[in-house]
């Protein structure tokens, strides 16, 4: 019996996201599985973000079944009992048995024939155990150490947003982290929204903002919109940053691929030059083609070292961070992210927000923007920053944000649970959208 296409899928992406630091939501809409249909990408989808988001918890209990310990297994092995245990724990409609068997093969044809009887032993165990939701003991968690099993997050992830958020808030984020975010999308044209509606396309109104909408049912990437670019998914954070650039006539996106915040920047200032830079030549290429009927000039180059003059009025500096702020989107991150890493992206951070402040006119506005939730990318690096530019000072995000409301682009009431003193800070599970930082500066007359 040949493996689903599904599962051999799942188990080629996870095991690139293993062996490759590779991206799986990338990874999923690769041309490799383009031919998949929609029922069979749908659930590769759902075994690889589940297997991710839920990686440690699946570790624990498949040793607590093997003979052997986990790192002395091959990763081949290890990724098909992940998997088959992801199926077998969490997944109600889908038969213990194939589970077992297409784990077994997916083992054989990696070519671990060796070790397909303990991939059989492992599963049948655990088949035969009692399933079990992790999910719904998050909120019950009453330490550090229960709430990092529970949730399957790292416990030096979780210690550190204990002490940044206050326990109550971190069971928020890390509860949000394991579930399925919603898709949101950004319309500008009523008419794309009724096309949308016509082709099965169920949207209920945004949470945050007037302009976006929440998918309900449908396949959004078979619609004509979508193909065409005329409506791409953004998270409602992401949209809300963007807006806080405001209006301007020379506009500066530092490192804009892959292109949901430039897209918004051409949306609001149609009648603006706006210029979009990307270090990496490809995803420049891809850039391109995003934006190529709105006003935006591309250019590959690094933001640490911009090519350009300076005389922007207003700029934004969405920096390359550790993305903790979207692991809901990304759970790989968690298990990959080190310490260490935050000083390596710290420096290059202030890089570039230094680079960016050059840019900017007299008068002018810059924002710089992370999807991460650490200090040390965010209030430190616009601190750091400052005390070596007296040219600039720090505005209050939320005389910002009320003035979107005033605007009616802004739809969240509670105000000033969306600031972090003068900074504007989204919070998964609190807020309904990934984790975003801003902090808006101008520069003086």
């Amino acid at each position: 019996m040949p493996i689903s296409p599904a599962r051999v899928a799942a188990f080629e992406i996870l095991l690139r996201v293993e062996l490759e630091s590779a991206y799986a939501s990338e990874l999923l809409h690769a041309s490799r599985y383009a031919k998949l249909s929609a029922i069979d990408h749908g659930l590769a989808g759902e075994l690889v973000m589940g297997v991710l988001r839920w990686r440690s918890w699946l570790d624990q209990t498949i040793a607590g079944q093997s003979s052997i310990t986990l790192t002395k297994l091959d990763p081949e092995v290890l990724t098909s009992l992940r998997l088959a245990a992801y199926q077998l724990m969490f997944l109600d409609r889908i038969p213990a048995r194939a589970a077992i068997h297409e784990s077994v093969e997916l083992v054989k044809q990696a070519r671990k024939r060796s070790a397909a009887a303990l991939t059989n032993a492992v599963l049948r165990k655990l088949a035969e155990n009692e399933k079990t939701n992790p999910a719904s003991e998050i909120l019950s968690a009453k330490t550090l150490s229960q709430l990092s099993a529970q949730s399957a997050h790292p416990l030096w992830l979780v210690e550190r947003w204990v002490r940044e958020f206050g326990f109550e808030q971190a069971v928020k984020i890390c509860s949000y982290d394991q579930q399925i975010p919603e898709t949101t999308i950004r319309i500008t044209d009523p008419a794309d929204e009724d096309e949308l509606q016509r082709e099965g396309i169920q949207l209920a109104p945004g949470r945050i903002l007037s302009s976006a909408r929440c998918v309900i049912a449908g396949n959004l990437t078979a619609t004509a919109a979508f193909r065409k670019g005329r409506v791409a998914i953004q998270d409602e954070g992401s949209q809300l940053v963007s807006l806080l650039v405001g209006k301007g006539t020379k506009i500066l996106d530092c490192c804009a691929a892959p292109g949901g915040k430039t897209r918004v920047l051409a949306e609001e200032n149609p009648s603006a030059t706006i210029t979009a830079i990307e270090l990496y030549t490809h995803r420049a290429r891809l850039l391109r083609r995003l934006v190529a009927a709105l006003n935006v000039q591309v250019v590959a180059a690094d933001a640490r070292a911009l090519p350009l003059a300076g005389g922007f009025d207003r700029v934004l500096a969405d920096v390359p961070c550790s993305g903790t702020g979207t692991l809901a989107r990304n759970p790989e991150i968690k298990w990959r992210l080190k310490i260490e890493d935050l000083a390596d992206l710290r420096e290059r951070q202030i890089a570039i927000l230094r680079s960016a402040m050059d840019r900017v006119a007299s008068r002018g506005r810059l924002v710089y923007a992370t999807c991460s939730l650490e200090p040390e990318e965010n209030q430190n690096v616009v601190e750091s920053a400052l005390s070596s530019n007296g040219s600039f000072k720090l505005l209050n995000s939320r005389k910002h944000l009320e003035t979107l409301r005033d605007q009616g682009q802004l739809l969240w009431q509670d105000i000033p649970s969306l600031t972090s003193g003068p900074y504007l800070r989204t919070i998964p599970g609190v807020h309904p959208c990934d984790g975003f930082f801003a902090a808006v500066m101008e520069r003086a007359a």
